[in-house]
């Protein structure tokens, strides 16, 4: 789905700045991709999309050092 219509920026760009990326603010992912750039009208549901994703990152983050310790001692 389109969040940025002006910029053609959809959901999947702006998960995969944050994950690929490490885009953390909206500065950030305007800077990368131009996002809330021309008219403004984004900005809210991209804010809320970038939060979601920031809020689930930790959860994967924290499984990662987990697995490679389990690894480090076999």
């Amino acid at each position: 789905m389109f969040i940025c219509v002006c910029k053609a920026i959809s959901d999947r760009q702006i998960r995969r700045a944050v994950r690929e990326d490490g885009v953390t603010s909206l500065r950030e992912l305007a800077r990368l991709q131009g996002l809330g750039t021309c008219c403004g009208k984004c900005v809210p549901q991209a804010r809320a999309l970038l939060g979601s994703e920031l809020a689930a990152r930790p959860a994967a983050a924290l499984a990662m050092p987990a697995a490679a310790s389990l690894q480090a001692r076999a």
